[in-house]
């Protein structure tokens, strides 16, 4: 069984069930070393002393509080500890709410529980189906590594997950924001804006996404290796004028029809059929000449067209007008 992170138990009325912390994500970022330019000598992160220059092992480092005048308070683990006894082993729940009324903004981690021991599994299983029958998830704070969390469990299938999540005066005022004033929004412009929304809905499939600039990097890796060129990305498409917006959308709802699936394809044909239905699109590119750069830009692309990100306006419409 994976070891967990974390141990304690979790609380509601005077139900307590021993259970286990385990990550439920993971993160895949190509991981880089540092190196001085110009050289292979690698650069690395040490603790020193500030005034002696000396590296400092772990467990002789203490926490210190700034009081101000350049003056500390010292704070040992075990002092943390001691104010908060059992916090770090016990995740009391004092609410349960509608999990429909839960904002994800709120929320940070995810992580999954288990029982630690089959005994614990029965009072597990009714705190998970009780919460599934009534659509709630319950709230309750606990400590962590010397951090107090607030949490969310909530059911998933046959476990319950916990999600840890932002206090209060950690999710930011959107009103620090220099945003305009609410702008009124509507006639063809607001009628094409919701027909490309429905044009391009489809069901939740996690699958069907992945991390293509990791994919970027490892390739990137892969030809450096080899000796190979790399070849340059197009650039962002340019922000559309809004003289250029009913045009855009028309465009982009025209665009998403043809590419859409039809039902009952597999993922594994979905791609090719993208792409032809891409090619075919480019090949009809209508009104070359009324289309904005970032949407012969991106007509290039379908089309493959090389040095396409450097290219003026009117050279992408001719170069698409040639490829077409």
């Amino acid at each position: 069984m994976a070891r967990a992170i974390w141990t304690g138990s979790i609380t509601f009325g005077l139900v307590s069930i021993p259970v286990g912390l385990h990550t439920a994500t993971g993160d895949h970022t190509v991981s880089f070393h540092q190196f001085e330019r110009g050289t292979s000598d690698r650069v690395r992160n040490k603790r020193v002393n500030e005034r002696t220059g000396d590296e400092v092992e772990y467990d002789d480092i203490v926490k210190g509080a700034d009081i101000g005048d350049g003056e500390h308070v010292v704070i040992e683990q075990d002092e943390l500890a001691d104010i908060a006894p059992g916090r770090s082993r016990n995740l009391e729940i004092s609410d349960f709410v509608e999990l429909s009324d839960i904002d994800p903004i709120w929320y940070h981690r995810t992580y999954r529980l288990a029982p630690t021991e089959e005994q614990y599994a029965r009072p597990y299983a009714l705190l998970r189906r009780a919460m599934e029958e009534t659509g709630r998830a319950g709230i309750g704070t606990f400590v962590m590594r010397g951090k107090e969390y607030l949490a969310a469990v909530r059911p998933d299938g046959d476990l319950l997950l916990l999600q840890t999540m932002f206090f209060a005066d950690e999710v930011r005022d959107p009103g620090d924001l220099d945003v305009p004033g609410r702008i009124q929004i509507k006639g063809k412009e607001l009628q094409m804006a919701t027909s490309l929304i429905d044009s391009m809905s489809t069901d939740w499939d996690p699958t069907q996404y992945r991390d293509t600039y990791r994919d970027r990097v490892e390739k990137l890796i892969d030809d450096k290796k080899a000796g190979n060129e790399t070849v340059v990305e197009a650039e962002p498409p340019d922000a559309t004028e809004m003289s250029d917006l009913l045009a855009a959308l028309e465009r982009s709802v025209e665009q998403a029809r043809g590419r859409k699936p039809s039902a009952g394809k597999s993922s594994a044909k979905k791609a090719p059929a993208k792409k032809k239905t891409s090619q075919k699109k480019a090949d009809k590119a209508p009104d070359l000449d009324g289309a904005t750069r970032s949407e012969l830009t991106a007509l290039a692309k379908e089309l493959d067209i090389r040095g396409r990100s450097s290219m003026s306006r009117d050279e992408l419409a001719a170069a698409v007008r040639k490829a077409s």
